[in-house]
């Protein structure tokens, strides 16, 4: 029996098997390499990380983010220059080269608990047992539409994962819902790609990160606002650099700054693509919305009560992410009916392991139990540090299993690799 699989191939993902594999544990991982990133994100954004916070980790820090650009000679500072998503997208390619070579990409199409471990289904009809099972998945099955947009046909209605190349909405009229940074990111490529778009949101103002001054801080600034790879401030450096005692604050308060802390806000770079340039709809909610002669017809309703109709050929929710486990629909009912879960997301011991003996999450789906920071890549390294150190002792204390024969069973690859509910990666 494998020792440990992980699920999923973003920096999460690849940081704990490049960890793994330093430790000499034994493990398999699966997923399409950076598939989020790759893939459901316009091509043409920028990460709102530093570059200094946007690494993928290895033991030995011998492979950041700086280093890659060196070698490609890519434009590369620790924070002033925004990181390009396909730089981000390249640095995941020759990082899972260099550290992660045995990185499958198959997806997982079921996950069931067995005796003694997990058995996974693989879209190409292997089956895999494993004692330990890490999933880090991302946020690519956690897409949040508001309720009052779920009702419009797949054809008027998309999120905003849902969008890496823009061309096909050229000279086509579009209303983008959000306020965050996936919002003003949207719109404003939107606009560069031809599109005729507007912004909708229920924020009075959008908020932007500060633009780099280019003057290096004082003494005083570098202490008043220390600098953290989420974000300047005390608070931010706290959230970033702690948190195993984020983990034991008591629940109310983790959960409500999960909710608060970093807020919708787009990137300094946006805010020049959009401000004076997308007409914005600030401070309206959507109260419903309809299809009618082939378009879509949104009603809105400010804070005064004042009302009114936009209509439009498509609209994009850019509205962020919801953990919920009901939605990893490749995990079986009974593993998702046995966890134990706070506000849909799994409650997780100090070395990210769930209610279910041998089942870690890393990623989002850690945020309520480590903070805000899970959210971000920056906090990859922190959870490949903890896993490792967790399975590695864990595994010193149980016996060796013998190993296990892989059954292979005929499937048409094509379609499995298209059911509904396969993992894909962050």
């Amino acid at each position: 029996m494998l020792e440990t699989a992980i699920i999923g191939a973003g920096p999460y993902g690849l940081s704990i098997a490049a960890h793994f594999r330093s430790r000499g544990i034994s493990f398999r991982i699966f997923g399409r390499l950076m598939d989020s990133w790759r893939r459901h994100m316009p091509k043409e954004m920028c990460l709102k990380s530093d570059g200094f916070a946007s690494n993928i980790y290895d033991p030995d820090g011998d492979f950041p983010l700086s280093h890659f650009c060196a070698e490609r000679g890519i434009e590369y500072s620790d924070a002033g220059i925004p990181v390009r998503l396909d730089t981000f997208s390249a640095y995941g390619l020759a990082f899972k080269e260099r550290k992660v070579p045995e990185l499958e990409d198959k997806l997982v199409t079921s996950l069931d608990r067995v005796p003694g471990g997990f058995r996974l289904g693989l879209d190409n009809g292997e089956t895999v047992t494993a004692r330990k099972v890490v999933l880090a998945v991302g946020i690519t099955h956690f897409e949040h539409v508001p309720a009052d947009l779920a009702n419009l046909p797949p054809e008027f209605l998309s999120h905003s994962f849902r969008h890496h190349d823009l061309e096909p909405f050229r000279d086509r009229n579009v209303v983008v819902i959000g306020g965050g940074s996936s919002a003003t990111d949207l719109a404003g490529l939107l606009r560069e790609a031809g599109a005729d778009v507007q912004l909708v949101s229920r924020r009075t103002e959008l908020k932007f990160h500060g633009a780099p001054t280019g003057k290096k801080p004082s003494w005083w600034q570098k202490i008043k606002r220390p600098k953290s790879g989420i974000g300047p401030g005390w608070r931010l450096r706290f959230f970033a650099n702690s948190p195993m005692v984020f983990h034991f604050l008591p629940e109310s308060l983790r959960l409500e700054a999960v909710r608060r802390v970093l807020g919708p806000s787009g990137g300094w770079f946006a805010k020049e693509k959009v401000i004076g340039k997308v007409p914005l709809l600030l401070g309206y909610t959507l109260k419903g919305a309809e299809v009618r002669d082939g378009r879509v017809r949104l009603q809105l309703r400010a804070a005064d009560g004042t009302e009114r109709e936009v209509v439009t050929e498509h609209v994009i929710a850019a509205t962020g992410y919801k953990v919920d486990m009901d939605r990893l629909k490749f995990v079986s009912p009974e593993i998702r009916s046995t966890l134990k879960l706070v506000n849909g997301a799994p409650v997780l011991s100090t070395g990210f392991e769930s209610s279910i003996p041998g089942l870690y999450f890393a990623g989002i789906t850690a945020a309520n139990s480590f903070g805000p920071v899970m959210r971000f890549a920056f906090g990859a390294g922190f959870a490949a540090r903890t896993v490792t150190r967790a399975i590695k002792k864990s595994l010193s204390r149980e016996p060796a299993s013998a190993p296990v024969r892989h059954e292979l069973h005929e499937v048409k690859v094509p379609e499995a690799r298209e059911k509904a509910g396969a993992a894909s990666v962050s």
